[in-house]
């Protein structure tokens, strides 16, 4: 099938925020883990804008100086309080699973750039319905944590598209900067833990209210935006 006319011909999406619902379930996740060790509480706020950074720089945003001992013990703790309670508690976001397949159908690549583990990655596309979709995902296990181009510079070169022809899909500023680092553009979704003022600071080609919009907006047809640019 030969591919719509737009710029594009790779599209690589975040997951947690962006195609899953995830945001409030790894901030519990984390209070759970703090409350259990005895470690200060820190406002959900500076939680939930972790959200998208590898476990390592997350920790380092809440616990700082947190050394190598009390690392193992954090990491233990928030691994055993996700797979116990939350692991299964997240949820696409209404109409994703449909999106992605249409997009794929009209001849799009699609990629997976995250902050998740390789683990729980593969649970999460497993329980969602979704292995096999994706054409190619990194994870913090394979490439350096957001906003490190490393994720992207992988998927471009697995699947032989070059910069300008791939746009980034995220909901966080981690994204976009990613993407700027690259030298893709950058598109947004306000479904997940920063807001717009947030996100438009690192002008992508859209704010869109839910990922589900993308197809229409790839396809020119007028969708509720913030534009930076146009396309």
């Amino acid at each position: 099938m030969s591919l719509p006319p737009t710029p594009f011909k790779l599209l690589v999406f975040d997951w947690d925020g962006t195609l899953m619902d995830s945001v409030a379930t790894i901030v519990a996740c984390a209070q759970a883990m703090l409350g259990e060790l005895g470690l200060p509480q820190p406002p959900d706020a500076l939680i939930r804008n972790t959200v998208g950074l590898g476990l390592r720089e997350t920790i380092d945003q809440l616990i700082p100086g947190c050394d190598a001992e009390l690392y193992r013990r954090v990491v233990e703790t928030y691994r055993a309080h996700w797979l116990t309670t939350y692991q299964n508690l997240p949820l696409l976001f209404p109409g994703v699973s449909d999106m992605l397949r249409q997009l794929a159908a009209e001849g799009y690549l699609l990629g997976i750039a995250t902050g998740k583990g390789r683990r729980g990655l593969e649970h999460a596309l497993k329980s969602s319905g979704l292995t096999g979709l994706f054409h190619a995902t990194r994870t913090v296990d394979e490439a350096p944590s957001k906003p490190n181009p490393g994720m992207l510079f992988d998927i471009l070169d697995e699947l032989g598209a070059r910069p300008d022809e791939a746009v980034m899909i995220g909901d966080t500023t981690y994204d976009l900067a990613m993407a700027r680092a690259a030298g893709m553009a950058g598109l947004a979704v306000l479904s997940g833990s920063q807001a717009r003022e947030e996100l438009e600071r690192l002008e992508p080609l859209a704010c869109l209210a839910s990922v589900a919009e993308v197809p229409d907006w790839l396809a020119g047809i007028p969708v509720a935006t913030s534009s930076s640019s146009s396309r």
